[in-house]
Protein backbone atom coordinates (compact mmCIF):
# COMPACT_ATOMS: atom_id res chain seq x y z
CA UNK A 1 0.00 0.00 0.00
CA UNK A 2 1.27 3.32 -0.96
CA UNK A 3 2.45 5.78 1.77
CA UNK A 4 -0.70 8.67 2.00
CA UNK A 5 1.14 12.07 2.69
CA UNK A 6 -1.34 14.90 4.36
CA UNK A 7 -2.41 18.21 2.89
CA UNK A 8 -2.91 20.91 5.22
CA UNK A 9 -3.64 24.50 3.87
CA UNK A 10 -0.71 26.49 3.08
CA UNK A 11 1.36 23.51 2.08
CA UNK A 12 2.28 23.23 -1.94
CA UNK A 13 2.29 20.38 -3.35
CA UNK A 14 5.44 18.15 -2.59
CA UNK A 15 8.30 18.58 -5.22
CA UNK A 16 9.54 14.82 -7.08
CA UNK A 17 12.12 12.75 -4.52
CA UNK A 18 10.61 9.22 -4.98
CA UNK A 19 13.24 6.82 -7.07
CA UNK A 20 12.47 7.27 -10.29
CA UNK A 21 12.62 3.08 -11.01
CA UNK A 22 9.87 3.28 -8.42
CA UNK A 23 7.65 5.77 -9.87
CA UNK A 24 8.20 4.38 -13.28
CA UNK A 25 7.11 0.63 -12.12
CA UNK A 26 3.72 2.25 -10.61
CA UNK A 27 3.08 3.89 -13.80
CA UNK A 28 3.54 0.56 -15.79
CA UNK A 29 1.41 -1.15 -12.97
CA UNK A 30 -1.71 1.04 -14.59
CA UNK A 31 -0.93 -1.64 -17.46
CA UNK A 32 -1.49 -4.60 -15.70
CA UNK A 33 -5.20 -4.79 -16.19
CA UNK A 34 -4.01 -4.44 -19.85
CA UNK A 35 -1.43 -7.03 -20.21
CA UNK A 36 -2.85 -9.47 -22.98
CA UNK A 37 -2.99 -6.06 -25.36
CA UNK A 38 0.41 -4.86 -24.35
CA UNK A 39 2.08 -8.61 -24.52
CA UNK A 40 0.31 -8.88 -28.15
CA UNK A 41 2.07 -5.30 -28.96
CA UNK A 42 5.38 -7.31 -28.25
CA UNK A 43 4.75 -10.25 -29.59
CA UNK A 44 4.26 -8.22 -32.81
CA UNK A 45 6.91 -6.08 -32.55
CA UNK A 46 9.51 -9.50 -31.99
CA UNK A 47 7.90 -10.23 -35.10
CA UNK A 48 8.92 -7.44 -37.22
CA UNK A 49 12.04 -7.48 -35.96
CA UNK A 50 12.47 -11.32 -37.44
CA UNK A 51 10.82 -9.96 -40.07
CA UNK A 52 13.95 -6.52 -40.07
CA UNK A 53 16.15 -9.35 -39.55
CA UNK A 54 15.25 -12.19 -42.33
CA UNK A 55 14.36 -9.83 -45.10
CA UNK A 56 17.75 -8.12 -45.88
CA UNK A 57 19.36 -11.40 -45.68
CA UNK A 58 16.17 -13.07 -48.22
CA UNK A 59 17.56 -9.77 -50.34
CA UNK A 60 21.13 -10.91 -50.51
CA UNK A 61 19.85 -14.59 -51.50
CA UNK A 62 17.44 -13.33 -54.42
CA UNK A 63 21.10 -11.29 -55.72
CA UNK A 64 23.04 -14.06 -55.16
CA UNK A 65 20.99 -16.84 -56.81
CA UNK A 66 18.27 -14.89 -58.51
CA UNK A 67 20.01 -12.09 -60.33
CA UNK A 68 23.76 -13.51 -60.40
CA UNK A 69 22.83 -16.84 -61.21
CA UNK A 70 20.16 -15.53 -64.29
CA UNK A 71 17.89 -17.86 -62.76
CA UNK A 72 14.32 -15.78 -63.67
CA UNK A 73 12.59 -18.06 -62.16
CA UNK A 74 13.93 -17.88 -59.04
CA UNK A 75 13.87 -14.30 -59.27
CA UNK A 76 10.22 -13.91 -60.01
CA UNK A 77 8.82 -16.44 -57.66
CA UNK A 78 11.56 -14.35 -55.00
CA UNK A 79 10.26 -11.11 -55.56
CA UNK A 80 6.72 -12.51 -55.08
CA UNK A 81 7.74 -14.09 -51.40
CA UNK A 82 9.59 -10.73 -50.81
CA UNK A 83 6.18 -8.52 -51.46
CA UNK A 84 4.42 -11.20 -49.10
CA UNK A 85 6.92 -10.72 -46.38
CA UNK A 86 6.70 -6.65 -46.54
CA UNK A 87 3.03 -6.92 -46.52
CA UNK A 88 2.81 -9.10 -43.78
CA UNK A 89 5.65 -6.80 -41.91
CA UNK A 90 3.20 -4.09 -42.23
CA UNK A 91 0.08 -5.70 -41.04
CA UNK A 92 2.40 -6.80 -38.16
CA UNK A 93 3.47 -3.14 -37.63
CA UNK A 94 -0.35 -2.01 -37.92
CA UNK A 95 -1.34 -4.65 -34.64
CA UNK A 96 2.05 -3.47 -33.03
CA UNK A 97 0.59 0.19 -32.56
CA UNK A 98 -3.17 -0.69 -32.33
CA UNK A 99 -2.35 -2.91 -29.20
CA UNK A 100 0.22 -0.52 -27.63
CA UNK A 101 -1.76 2.53 -28.01
CA UNK A 102 -4.77 0.96 -27.18
CA UNK A 103 -3.23 -0.18 -24.06
CA UNK A 104 -1.63 3.30 -23.42
CA UNK A 105 -5.19 4.88 -23.95
CA UNK A 106 -7.08 2.94 -21.20
CA UNK A 107 -4.07 3.69 -18.87
CA UNK A 108 -4.98 7.27 -19.68
CA UNK A 109 -8.12 6.68 -19.19
CA UNK A 110 -7.96 5.11 -15.52
CA UNK A 111 -5.01 7.90 -14.31
CA UNK A 112 -8.10 10.60 -15.71
CA UNK A 113 -10.66 8.80 -13.66
CA UNK A 114 -8.47 8.24 -10.82
CA UNK A 115 -7.56 11.62 -10.44
CA UNK A 116 -11.07 13.30 -11.12
CA UNK A 117 -12.49 10.92 -8.37
CA UNK A 118 -9.75 12.15 -5.83
CA UNK A 119 -9.99 15.81 -7.04
CA UNK A 120 -13.35 15.08 -6.56
CA UNK A 121 -13.23 13.58 -2.87
CA UNK A 122 -10.30 15.87 -1.54
CA UNK A 123 -11.22 18.35 0.66
CA UNK A 124 -11.52 22.29 0.93
CA UNK A 125 -8.81 23.11 1.75
CA UNK A 126 -6.59 21.19 -0.65
CA UNK A 127 -8.30 23.12 -3.55
CA UNK A 128 -8.24 26.48 -1.53
CA UNK A 129 -4.26 25.97 -2.07
CA UNK A 130 -3.69 24.48 -5.35
CA UNK A 131 -3.65 26.07 -8.43
CA UNK A 132 -6.22 25.48 -10.86
CA UNK A 133 -3.86 25.42 -13.72
CA UNK A 134 -1.19 23.27 -12.03
CA UNK A 135 -4.09 20.26 -11.53
CA UNK A 136 -5.03 20.60 -15.31
CA UNK A 137 -1.40 20.40 -16.41
CA UNK A 138 -1.48 16.95 -14.10
CA UNK A 139 -4.54 15.93 -15.22
CA UNK A 140 -4.02 16.29 -19.41
CA UNK A 141 -0.15 17.27 -19.86
CA UNK A 142 1.12 14.78 -17.60
CA UNK A 143 -1.13 11.86 -18.21
CA UNK A 144 -0.20 12.43 -21.74
CA UNK A 145 3.59 12.09 -21.21
CA UNK A 146 2.56 8.70 -18.93
CA UNK A 147 0.70 7.34 -21.87
CA UNK A 148 3.23 7.77 -23.70
CA UNK A 149 5.51 6.49 -21.92
CA UNK A 150 3.70 3.00 -21.07
CA UNK A 151 3.05 2.55 -24.73
CA UNK A 152 5.02 3.79 -27.75
CA UNK A 153 7.77 4.86 -25.74
CA UNK A 154 8.92 1.57 -23.84
CA UNK A 155 7.92 0.16 -27.30
CA UNK A 156 10.21 1.77 -28.91
CA UNK A 157 12.86 1.76 -26.71
CA UNK A 158 12.78 -1.88 -26.65
CA UNK A 159 12.55 -1.96 -30.57
CA UNK A 160 15.91 0.24 -30.73
CA UNK A 161 18.03 -1.51 -28.80
CA UNK A 162 17.34 -5.46 -29.82
CA UNK A 163 17.73 -3.65 -33.31
CA UNK A 164 21.09 -2.59 -33.07
CA UNK A 165 22.07 -5.30 -31.10
CA UNK A 166 20.74 -7.95 -33.28
CA UNK A 167 21.79 -6.27 -36.30
CA UNK A 168 25.52 -6.04 -35.18
CA UNK A 169 25.88 -9.24 -34.16
CA UNK A 170 24.66 -10.44 -37.77
CA UNK A 171 26.97 -7.94 -39.40
CA UNK A 172 29.86 -9.89 -37.55
CA UNK A 173 28.40 -12.71 -38.25
CA UNK A 174 28.15 -12.21 -41.93
CA UNK A 175 31.50 -10.42 -42.56
CA UNK A 176 33.36 -9.85 -38.87
CA UNK A 177 35.72 -7.44 -40.60
CA UNK A 178 33.22 -5.81 -42.96
CA UNK A 179 30.96 -5.78 -39.37
CA UNK A 180 33.40 -4.11 -37.97
CA UNK A 181 34.26 -1.16 -40.12
CA UNK A 182 30.56 -1.02 -40.40
CA UNK A 183 30.12 -0.75 -36.85
CA UNK A 184 32.64 1.79 -36.46
CA UNK A 185 29.97 4.52 -37.41
CA UNK A 186 27.55 3.00 -34.86
CA UNK A 187 28.68 4.93 -31.80
CA UNK A 188 28.53 8.64 -33.62
CA UNK A 189 25.01 7.48 -34.70
CA UNK A 190 24.01 6.83 -31.04
CA UNK A 191 25.90 9.47 -29.83
CA UNK A 192 24.24 12.57 -32.50
CA UNK A 193 20.79 11.13 -31.80
CA UNK A 194 21.12 11.14 -28.14
CA UNK A 195 22.94 14.29 -27.80
CA UNK A 196 19.79 15.91 -30.19
CA UNK A 197 16.93 13.80 -27.94
CA UNK A 198 18.64 15.63 -24.94
CA UNK A 199 18.50 18.98 -26.24
CA UNK A 200 15.70 18.78 -28.26
CA UNK A 201 13.48 17.37 -25.98
CA UNK A 202 13.07 20.10 -23.24
CA UNK A 203 13.15 22.64 -25.83
CA UNK A 204 9.98 20.71 -27.52
CA UNK A 205 8.72 21.18 -23.34
CA UNK A 206 9.37 24.99 -23.57
CA UNK A 207 7.08 25.13 -27.08
CA UNK A 208 4.58 23.24 -25.28
CA UNK A 209 4.15 25.65 -22.34
CA UNK A 210 4.75 28.51 -24.24
CA UNK A 211 1.78 27.36 -26.43
CA UNK A 212 0.03 26.43 -23.06
CA UNK A 213 0.45 30.44 -22.05
CA UNK A 214 -0.91 31.50 -25.67
CA UNK A 215 -3.84 29.01 -24.99
CA UNK A 216 -4.07 30.83 -21.71
CA UNK A 217 -4.18 34.19 -22.85
CA UNK A 218 -6.59 33.82 -25.83
CA UNK A 219 -8.82 32.12 -23.08
CA UNK A 220 -8.56 35.28 -20.45
CA UNK A 221 -8.98 37.53 -23.54
CA UNK A 222 -11.89 35.85 -24.30
CA UNK A 223 -13.45 35.41 -20.49
CA UNK A 224 -12.71 39.10 -19.69
CA UNK A 225 -13.29 40.60 -22.89
CA UNK A 226 -16.01 43.04 -21.28
CA UNK A 227 -13.31 44.32 -18.61
CA UNK A 228 -11.18 45.06 -21.67
CA UNK A 229 -13.47 46.88 -23.67
CA UNK A 230 -14.51 48.55 -20.33
CA UNK A 231 -11.33 49.80 -19.67
CA UNK A 232 -10.15 50.60 -23.48
CA UNK A 233 -7.40 47.76 -23.21
CA UNK A 234 -7.76 46.53 -25.84
CA UNK A 235 -4.76 47.61 -27.55
CA UNK A 236 -2.38 46.49 -24.77
CA UNK A 237 -3.81 43.30 -25.00
CA UNK A 238 -2.70 43.04 -28.38
CA UNK A 239 0.73 43.87 -27.71
CA UNK A 240 1.28 41.57 -24.58
CA UNK A 241 0.01 38.48 -26.53
CA UNK A 242 1.63 39.46 -29.03
CA UNK A 243 4.97 38.93 -27.17
CA UNK A 244 3.50 35.67 -26.45
CA UNK A 245 3.12 34.76 -29.60
CA UNK A 246 6.42 36.24 -30.59
CA UNK A 247 8.46 33.93 -28.14
CA UNK A 248 6.70 30.74 -29.16
CA UNK A 249 7.64 31.61 -32.55
CA UNK A 250 11.36 32.00 -31.27
CA UNK A 251 10.88 29.08 -29.53
CA UNK A 252 9.37 27.42 -32.68
CA UNK A 253 12.55 28.37 -34.83
CA UNK A 254 15.03 27.22 -32.82
CA UNK A 255 13.34 23.67 -32.82
CA UNK A 256 12.78 23.88 -36.64
CA UNK A 257 16.43 24.96 -36.90
CA UNK A 258 17.66 21.52 -34.59
CA UNK A 259 15.82 19.32 -36.85
CA UNK A 260 16.80 20.67 -39.48
CA UNK A 261 20.45 20.03 -38.83
CA UNK A 262 19.36 16.50 -36.98
CA UNK A 263 18.20 14.98 -39.74
CA UNK A 264 21.06 15.57 -42.67
CA UNK A 265 23.46 14.97 -39.55
CA UNK A 266 22.41 11.27 -38.96
CA UNK A 267 21.77 10.73 -42.45
CA UNK A 268 26.03 11.75 -43.17
CA UNK A 269 26.74 9.17 -40.17
CA UNK A 270 24.84 6.57 -41.79
CA UNK A 271 26.29 7.30 -45.74
CA UNK A 272 29.87 7.14 -44.41
CA UNK A 273 28.67 3.44 -42.82
CA UNK A 274 27.52 2.88 -46.12
CA UNK A 275 30.34 4.21 -47.94
CA UNK A 276 32.29 1.79 -46.34
CA UNK A 277 30.58 -0.85 -46.97
CA UNK A 278 30.58 0.07 -50.86
CA UNK A 279 34.36 0.71 -50.50
CA UNK A 280 35.91 -2.13 -48.26
CA UNK A 281 32.83 -4.25 -49.51
CA UNK A 282 33.08 -3.37 -53.23
CA UNK A 283 37.08 -4.38 -52.82
CA UNK A 284 36.42 -7.50 -51.28
CA UNK A 285 33.26 -8.48 -53.96
CA UNK A 286 36.09 -7.68 -56.44
CA UNK A 287 39.00 -9.50 -55.37
CA UNK A 288 35.96 -13.07 -54.76
CA UNK A 289 35.81 -12.64 -50.92
CA UNK A 290 32.50 -11.68 -50.60
CA UNK A 291 28.90 -11.27 -52.92
CA UNK A 292 27.34 -8.73 -54.22
CA UNK A 293 24.13 -9.73 -51.98
CA UNK A 294 26.21 -9.02 -49.16
CA UNK A 295 26.96 -5.57 -49.64
CA UNK A 296 23.81 -5.48 -50.18
CA UNK A 297 22.57 -6.67 -47.10
CA UNK A 298 24.79 -4.91 -45.02
CA UNK A 299 23.39 -1.44 -46.63
CA UNK A 300 19.71 -2.56 -45.59
CA UNK A 301 21.04 -3.18 -41.94
CA UNK A 302 22.54 0.17 -41.65
CA UNK A 303 19.69 2.17 -43.35
CA UNK A 304 17.10 -0.18 -41.36
CA UNK A 305 18.86 1.17 -38.12
CA UNK A 306 18.67 4.94 -39.32
CA UNK A 307 15.31 5.67 -37.61
CA UNK A 308 15.05 3.11 -35.00
CA UNK A 309 18.28 4.64 -34.06
CA UNK A 310 17.13 8.27 -34.20
CA UNK A 311 13.66 7.61 -32.13
CA UNK A 312 15.91 6.15 -29.32
CA UNK A 313 17.85 9.33 -29.39
CA UNK A 314 14.57 11.41 -28.38
CA UNK A 315 12.42 9.06 -26.47
CA UNK A 316 15.57 8.06 -23.73
CA UNK A 317 15.20 12.14 -22.16
CA UNK A 318 11.38 11.48 -22.22
CA UNK A 319 11.79 8.61 -19.77
CA UNK A 320 12.71 11.17 -16.93
CA UNK A 321 10.41 13.61 -18.00
CA UNK A 322 7.74 10.56 -17.87
CA UNK A 323 8.82 10.01 -14.65
CA UNK A 324 8.89 13.28 -13.28
CA UNK A 325 5.10 13.48 -14.74
CA UNK A 326 3.93 10.70 -13.14
CA UNK A 327 5.09 11.29 -9.99
CA UNK A 328 3.02 14.63 -10.24
CA UNK A 329 0.54 12.46 -10.71
CA UNK A 330 0.84 9.97 -7.81
CA UNK A 331 1.55 13.13 -5.55
CA UNK A 332 -2.51 14.01 -5.96
CA UNK A 333 -3.92 10.54 -5.93
CA UNK A 334 -1.88 10.21 -2.37
CA UNK A 335 -3.45 12.59 -0.69
CA UNK A 336 -5.25 11.61 2.17
CA UNK A 337 -8.09 14.24 2.21
CA UNK A 338 -8.31 16.00 5.65
CA UNK A 339 -11.96 15.72 6.17
CA UNK A 340 -13.16 11.97 5.09
CA UNK A 341 -15.66 9.18 6.63
CA UNK A 342 -14.22 8.58 9.95
CA UNK A 343 -14.36 4.70 10.58
CA UNK A 344 -17.75 3.19 11.62
CA UNK A 345 -19.42 6.16 10.65
CA UNK A 346 -22.81 5.78 9.83
CA UNK A 347 -25.66 6.54 6.99
CA UNK A 348 -28.29 8.72 8.25
CA UNK A 349 -31.46 8.95 6.72
CA UNK A 350 -33.29 11.52 8.23
CA UNK A 351 -32.88 14.51 10.95
CA UNK A 352 -34.79 16.50 12.99
CA UNK A 353 -32.79 18.95 13.05
CA UNK A 354 -31.11 20.34 16.46
CA UNK A 355 -27.53 21.82 15.87
CA UNK A 356 -24.99 22.13 18.45
CA UNK A 357 -21.69 23.68 18.48
CA UNK A 358 -19.69 22.66 21.56
CA UNK A 359 -16.58 24.85 22.31
CA UNK A 360 -15.74 25.06 18.60
CA UNK A 361 -12.34 26.11 17.45
CA UNK A 362 -10.85 26.73 13.94
CA UNK A 363 -7.60 27.02 12.41
CA UNK A 364 -6.83 27.83 9.20
CA UNK A 365 -3.24 27.00 8.13
CA UNK A 366 -1.60 29.42 11.32
CA UNK A 367 -4.41 31.77 11.69
CA UNK A 368 -7.43 31.10 14.52
CA UNK A 369 -10.45 31.79 12.98
CA UNK A 370 -12.89 30.73 15.85
CA UNK A 371 -11.76 30.33 19.37
CA UNK A 372 -14.30 28.48 21.34
CA UNK A 373 -17.53 28.95 20.08
CA UNK A 374 -20.82 27.36 21.77
CA UNK A 375 -24.46 27.80 20.64
CA UNK A 376 -27.37 25.51 20.53
CA UNK A 377 -30.19 25.93 17.47
CA UNK A 378 -33.39 24.21 17.59
CA UNK A 379 -35.15 21.95 15.14
CA UNK A 380 -36.80 24.76 12.77
CA UNK A 381 -34.43 28.09 14.05
CA UNK A 382 -33.71 30.57 11.78
CA UNK A 383 -30.21 31.41 13.06
CA UNK A 384 -28.63 35.10 11.34
CA UNK A 385 -25.30 35.59 11.41
CA UNK A 386 -23.61 38.82 11.61
CA UNK A 387 -20.69 40.34 12.15
CA UNK A 388 -17.47 42.16 10.11
CA UNK A 389 -15.09 40.47 7.14
CA UNK A 390 -13.50 37.92 8.72
CA UNK A 391 -15.54 37.64 12.03
CA UNK A 392 -16.15 33.66 11.43
CA UNK A 393 -19.53 33.72 9.73
CA UNK A 394 -18.59 31.88 6.40
CA UNK A 395 -16.26 29.46 8.64
CA UNK A 396 -19.26 28.46 10.96
CA UNK A 397 -21.54 27.62 8.08
CA UNK A 398 -18.43 25.64 5.92
CA UNK A 399 -18.03 23.61 9.55
CA UNK A 400 -21.74 22.22 9.06
CA UNK A 401 -21.51 19.99 6.20
CA UNK A 402 -18.37 19.61 6.82
CA UNK A 403 -15.91 21.27 4.22
CA UNK A 404 -13.99 21.73 7.01
CA UNK A 405 -13.54 20.00 10.19
CA UNK A 406 -13.02 21.94 14.05
CA UNK A 407 -9.61 22.19 15.30
CA UNK A 408 -11.24 21.35 18.57
CA UNK A 409 -14.60 21.02 20.23
CA UNK A 410 -17.22 19.35 18.30
CA UNK A 411 -20.22 19.86 15.76
CA UNK A 412 -23.49 17.86 16.99
CA UNK A 413 -26.92 16.94 14.31
CA UNK A 414 -29.26 15.47 17.18
CA UNK A 415 -27.02 14.78 19.47
CA UNK A 416 -24.79 12.93 17.12
CA UNK A 417 -21.26 14.23 16.09
CA UNK A 418 -21.31 14.78 12.66
CA UNK A 419 -17.84 12.88 12.13
CA UNK A 420 -19.81 9.66 13.20
CA UNK A 421 -21.81 10.14 10.10
CA UNK A 422 -21.12 9.55 6.74
CA UNK A 423 -20.26 12.79 4.18
CA UNK A 424 -22.58 11.77 1.61
CA UNK A 425 -25.71 11.24 4.22
CA UNK A 426 -24.91 14.34 6.39
CA UNK A 427 -24.61 16.60 3.06
CA UNK A 428 -27.96 15.00 1.58
CA UNK A 429 -29.26 16.77 4.83
CA UNK A 430 -28.44 20.33 3.81
CA UNK A 431 -29.04 22.66 1.11
CA UNK A 432 -26.59 25.42 0.42
CA UNK A 433 -26.59 28.97 -1.07
CA UNK A 434 -23.06 29.83 -1.70
CA UNK A 435 -21.60 33.38 -1.59
CA UNK A 436 -20.56 33.02 -5.12
CA UNK A 437 -22.92 31.23 -7.17
CA UNK A 438 -21.49 28.29 -9.25
CA UNK A 439 -23.28 27.40 -12.48
CA UNK A 440 -22.76 25.41 -15.16
CA UNK A 441 -22.44 25.65 -18.85
CA UNK A 442 -25.66 23.30 -19.16
CA UNK A 443 -29.48 24.03 -19.13
CA UNK A 444 -31.12 26.09 -16.92
CA UNK A 445 -33.38 22.52 -15.43
CA UNK A 446 -29.93 20.40 -15.18
CA UNK A 447 -28.78 23.33 -12.98
CA UNK A 448 -31.99 23.31 -10.99
CA UNK A 449 -31.82 19.19 -11.01
CA UNK A 450 -28.03 19.22 -9.84
CA UNK A 451 -28.70 17.86 -6.67
CA UNK A 452 -31.82 15.55 -7.47
CA UNK A 453 -31.35 14.30 -10.89
CA UNK A 454 -34.57 12.35 -10.59
CA UNK A 455 -36.55 15.38 -9.96
CA UNK A 456 -39.89 15.32 -12.37
CA UNK A 457 -40.35 18.52 -14.22
CA UNK A 458 -43.16 19.77 -11.78
CA UNK A 459 -40.88 19.20 -8.82
CA UNK A 460 -38.48 21.45 -10.78
CA UNK A 461 -40.91 24.19 -11.62
CA UNK A 462 -42.36 23.80 -7.89
CA UNK A 463 -38.45 24.72 -6.49
CA UNK A 464 -38.27 27.44 -9.30
CA UNK A 465 -41.57 29.04 -8.44
CA UNK A 466 -40.77 29.10 -4.79
CA UNK A 467 -37.30 31.04 -5.99
CA UNK A 468 -38.88 33.16 -7.80
CA UNK A 469 -37.33 32.19 -10.88
CA UNK A 470 -40.11 30.65 -12.80
CA UNK A 471 -41.45 33.73 -14.54
CA UNK A 472 -37.99 35.09 -15.96
CA UNK A 473 -36.95 31.61 -16.97
CA UNK A 474 -40.02 31.24 -19.30
CA UNK A 475 -38.86 34.38 -20.40
CA UNK A 476 -35.89 32.71 -21.92
CA UNK A 477 -35.60 31.34 -25.38
CA UNK A 478 -36.29 27.64 -24.54
CA UNK A 479 -37.41 27.80 -21.46
CA UNK A 480 -36.20 25.34 -18.83
CA UNK A 481 -33.87 23.78 -21.59
CA UNK A 482 -32.08 27.20 -22.51
CA UNK A 483 -28.78 26.19 -22.02
CA UNK A 484 -26.43 29.48 -20.02
CA UNK A 485 -22.90 30.25 -20.29
CA UNK A 486 -19.77 29.44 -18.56
CA UNK A 487 -20.61 29.99 -15.04
CA UNK A 488 -24.07 31.34 -15.93
CA UNK A 489 -22.40 34.32 -17.65
CA UNK A 490 -25.83 34.68 -20.02
CA UNK A 491 -27.59 35.37 -16.54
CA UNK A 492 -27.58 38.18 -14.46
CA UNK A 493 -26.50 38.05 -10.06
CA UNK A 494 -30.26 37.90 -9.27
CA UNK A 495 -31.14 35.17 -11.67
CA UNK A 496 -27.62 33.63 -11.01
CA UNK A 497 -28.95 33.30 -6.95
CA UNK A 498 -32.91 32.47 -7.87
CA UNK A 499 -31.89 29.51 -9.58
CA UNK A 500 -28.80 28.62 -7.02
CA UNK A 501 -31.64 28.86 -4.61
CA UNK A 502 -34.06 26.66 -6.29
CA UNK A 503 -31.42 23.84 -6.80
CA UNK A 504 -31.23 24.05 -3.11
CA UNK A 505 -34.90 24.27 -2.58
CA UNK A 506 -35.38 20.69 -4.84
CA UNK A 507 -33.15 18.72 -2.28
CA UNK A 508 -35.78 19.40 -0.01
CA UNK A 509 -32.88 19.67 2.91
CA UNK A 510 -33.74 19.34 6.65
CA UNK A 511 -30.51 22.29 7.09
CA UNK A 512 -30.98 25.37 5.31
CA UNK A 513 -27.16 27.37 4.62
CA UNK A 514 -27.70 30.86 3.08
CA UNK A 515 -24.30 31.95 2.72
CA UNK A 516 -25.16 36.02 1.65
CA UNK A 517 -28.03 34.19 -0.66
CA UNK A 518 -30.11 37.74 -1.19
CA UNK A 519 -27.20 40.14 -1.53
CA UNK A 520 -27.10 39.67 -5.80
CA UNK A 521 -30.97 40.41 -5.76
CA UNK A 522 -33.35 43.41 -5.97
CA UNK A 523 -35.41 44.94 -3.11
CA UNK A 524 -38.58 43.77 -5.00
CA UNK A 525 -36.75 40.24 -5.89
CA UNK A 526 -35.42 40.13 -2.39
CA UNK A 527 -38.64 40.39 -0.67
CA UNK A 528 -40.42 37.84 -2.93
CA UNK A 529 -37.48 34.85 -1.92
CA UNK A 530 -38.44 36.07 1.56
CA UNK A 531 -41.45 35.10 1.07
CA UNK A 532 -41.29 31.95 -0.59
CA UNK A 533 -38.26 30.89 1.99
CA UNK A 534 -40.43 31.86 5.39
CA UNK A 535 -43.07 28.96 4.04
CA UNK A 536 -39.90 26.42 2.92
CA UNK A 537 -37.91 27.01 6.70
CA UNK A 538 -40.79 25.88 8.07
CA UNK A 539 -39.51 22.46 9.95
CA UNK A 540 -36.08 22.84 8.80
CA UNK A 541 -33.12 24.70 10.75
CA UNK A 542 -31.85 27.58 9.08
CA UNK A 543 -28.61 29.69 9.05
CA UNK A 544 -28.29 32.52 7.24
CA UNK A 545 -25.26 34.97 6.78
CA UNK A 546 -27.13 38.23 7.30
CA UNK A 547 -26.55 41.40 4.84
CA UNK A 548 -30.10 42.85 5.43
CA UNK A 549 -32.45 44.18 8.01
CA UNK A 550 -34.78 41.91 6.96
CA UNK A 551 -33.29 39.17 7.55
CA UNK A 552 -32.01 39.65 11.17
CA UNK A 553 -35.78 41.01 11.86
CA UNK A 554 -37.38 37.79 11.31
CA UNK A 555 -34.46 35.26 13.05
CA UNK A 556 -34.99 33.18 16.30
CA UNK A 557 -31.39 33.96 16.95
CA UNK A 558 -28.65 36.21 16.01
CA UNK A 559 -24.97 35.31 16.31
CA UNK A 560 -22.81 38.48 16.33
CA UNK A 561 -19.47 37.51 15.55
CA UNK A 562 -16.35 39.52 16.59
CA UNK A 563 -13.01 37.99 15.81
CA UNK A 564 -13.82 34.73 15.96
CA UNK A 565 -16.19 34.61 19.19
CA UNK A 566 -19.63 34.89 19.49
CA UNK A 567 -19.78 38.86 21.06
CA UNK A 568 -23.78 38.63 21.61
CA UNK A 569 -26.89 36.54 21.02
CA UNK A 570 -30.39 37.00 20.90
CA UNK A 571 -33.39 38.49 18.93
CA UNK A 572 -33.24 41.90 16.98
CA UNK A 573 -34.51 43.46 20.00
CA UNK A 574 -33.38 42.10 22.53
CA UNK A 575 -29.62 43.22 21.49
CA UNK A 576 -30.73 45.98 20.42
CA UNK A 577 -30.71 46.61 24.06
CA UNK A 578 -28.17 44.45 25.63
CA UNK A 579 -25.43 44.72 22.82
CA UNK A 580 -23.77 47.76 22.03
CA UNK A 581 -21.67 45.80 19.11
CA UNK A 582 -24.64 44.66 17.60
CA UNK A 583 -26.19 48.25 17.98
CA UNK A 584 -22.98 49.87 16.22
CA UNK A 585 -23.63 46.79 13.57
CA UNK A 586 -27.43 48.44 13.48
CA UNK A 587 -26.87 51.88 12.97
CA UNK A 588 -23.58 51.52 10.63
CA UNK A 589 -25.11 48.97 8.00
CA UNK A 590 -29.06 48.25 8.96
CA UNK A 591 -30.87 51.64 9.64
CA UNK A 592 -30.46 52.96 6.49
CA UNK A 593 -32.19 49.95 5.36
CA UNK A 594 -34.82 50.33 7.79
CA UNK A 595 -35.22 54.36 6.68
CA UNK A 596 -34.77 53.76 2.86
CA UNK A 597 -37.38 51.10 3.02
Amino acid sequence: MNQQKNLTPNVPLPMPSAPLFQVLRRAYGYLRPYWKKTAGAYIALFAVLGFNTLIPQFIRWIIDNGIAGKQMSVLTWSVLALLAMTIIKGALNYFVGLLSETASQNVAFDLRNDIQRKLTQLSFSFHDQSETGELLSRAVQDVERVRFLTGRATLRIAEGVLLLLITSIVLLVMDFKLGLLTLLTMPALVYQAMRFGSRFRPLSLQVQKQLAALTTAVEQNLRGSRVVKAFAQEKAEIERFGITNNIWLQLSNQAARMQAFNVPMLFLIANLGMAIIIFYGGSQYMEGIISMGTIVAFVSYVGNLIEPVRRLGMIIPAIAIAGAASERIFDVLDFSSQVRDEPGAKAIKKVNVRVRFEHVSFHYGRNQILKDVSFDVQPGQVVALLGLTGSGKSSIVNLIPRFYDPSAGRILVDEMDIRAMTLKSLRRQIGIVLQETTLFAATIRENIAFGNEKATDEEVIAAASAAQAHEFIMQTPQGYQTRIGERGVTLSGGQKQRIAIARAILMNPRILILDDATASVDTATEQLIHQALTRLIQGRTTFVIAHRLSTVRHADLILVLEGGTIAARGTHEELLRSSSTYRAIYNQQLKKQEETG
